[in-house]
């Protein structure tokens, strides 16, 4: 865990590392060999189980580590899916293994029930499910249409870009699954879809309602934010008049901010009818000498997660006390998924230098420079983010149980 001198630390190396990395990719080299379950690696990291269908709250689904399973991971392929963006897409961008597709994660007390796309089709029948946050949460966005899309027939399903939003239909069901770009939630000078920087930041603290506006009403919320916060521990803001912008500790913002949102919700949300989650933080492995003491590498070339007990610095507890602290208060209910643990162990699985920067594929020169150019935040696809919708999924298979 850290303590507030590591939380000083990160926001002190975040910036040379953030502003090479929020827009840019992932990995590292390995050979994809794995094809059953008599592999060695099993010996190391558990053989697959058959699934139990079990509700989330039977357990803590967020205890528990990462089961090598290359019989029924990754539940679809980038080659299924035609609305990756190349960001995520490791293996057409260059990535020579897969291994990072073929982990499951095992909760230590119960099974996750097994991610059935028709059944949450029938969940989602006349409803929308929203994310919104950042481009990490474009990319779990990303992860749930390509897990559901597989099975709704050509022609039946469609996808829309209306900035700042992407939006897909299942038709036959009356059911869209959509994306919302709102870096920091609140409003802020970074709100553009496309046209924005981490470079520049000004966030009107108790500014909302622009956002608001097309949250109204969202059978499904689920909310996220939190890297483009970090890449200073300060951020210029304004809170009250719009003109008097000031530079506030970035904890002291977020808690402002968050308090913002959390007026909203309890003034904007029926509870009756809605349901609202917020993702914790997902982490970054943007130095190596925090797993692996005495290197100074970073997320590239790693082909495993880490084993045991593991909590890197780019995860802020003061942030997650915030969000906690919020969420207590709160007079309406918020599901807060911790996917922040589960996720802090996968240093194998982000984009690494097979990602894109500026909208462009990293150049050989720029891959040869991984120190510089290797992307720790975002995931590939298959990856990470499947697991943290199987849990979404789980939360909303039971919801569904219980209203039946």
């Amino acid at each position: 865990m850290t303590q507030p001198w590591l939380d000083r630390r990160i926001q002190s190396l975040f910036p040379v590392a953030l502003v090479s990395v929020l827009i840019v990719g992932t990995t590292r080299l390995f050979l994809d060999n794995l094809k059953s379950y008599d592999s060695k690696i099993f010996q190391f990291y558990g053989e697959p189980e058959r699934y139990k269908q079990r509700r989330p709250e039977s357990c803590n689904v967020f205890e528990g580590k990462w089961i090598w399973d290359n019989v029924t991971y990754p539940l679809y392929s980038e080659e299924s899916c035609p609305y990756l963006v190349k960001q995520t897409t490791c293996q057409r961008n260059g990535r020579p293994d897969s291994f990072y597709q073929n982990w499951r994660w095992q909760p230590d007390g119960c099974k996750l029930p097994r991610f059935d796309p028709l059944k949450l089709l029938d969940i989602l029948r006349g409803k929308r499910l929203m994310f919104i946050g950042d481009s990490v949460q474009r990319g779990q966005f990303e992860s749930m249409v390509c897990m559901v899309q597989s099975v709704i027939p050509e022609g039946k399903k469609s996808f829309h870009r209306i900035p700042p939003m992407k939006i897909f239909k299942a038709e036959e069901y009356n059911a869209s699954i959509e994306y919302y770009w709102a870096p920091f939630i609140v409003e802020s000078i970074s709100d553009h879809a496309t046209n924005h920087t981490v470079l520049k930041r000004l966030v009107d603290l108790d500014s909302i309602a622009k956002h608001g506006k097309s949250w109204q009403g969202v059978d499904v919320l689920v909310f996220e934010s939190y890297v483009w916060w970090m890449y200073k521990p300060t951020i210029n803001a304004t809170y009250g008049s719009a003109d008097d912008i000031k530079e506030y500790n970035v904890t002291t913002a977020y808690r402002l901010a968050f308090e913002t949102w959390a007026n909203w919700l309890e003034s904007s949300i029926n509870p009756l009818t809605q349901k609202v989650y917020f993702m914790s933080m997902s982490p970054t492995h943007l130095w190596s000498w925090e797993w692996k003491p005495g290197s100074n590498e970073n997320c590239f070339n790693e082909s495993y997660p880490i084993q045991g007990s593991y909590w890197g610095t780019g995860s802020s507890l003061t942030i997650m006390k915030i969000v906690q602290d919020i969420l207590q208060e709160l007079k309406i209910d918020v599901t807060f998924l911790n996917i922040t643990q589960l996720s802090e162990y996968r240093k194998d699985a982000h984009t690494s230098v097979y990602g894109e920067r500026k909208g462009k594929l990293l150049t050989k020169k720029q891959r040869s420079d991984p120190k510089n150019f290797a992307d720790c935040i975002h995931w590939c696809l298959p990856g990470v983010p499947d697991t943290w919708n199987e849990i979404l999924y789980a939360h909303l298979l039971q919801n569904h149980r219980n209203l039946l």
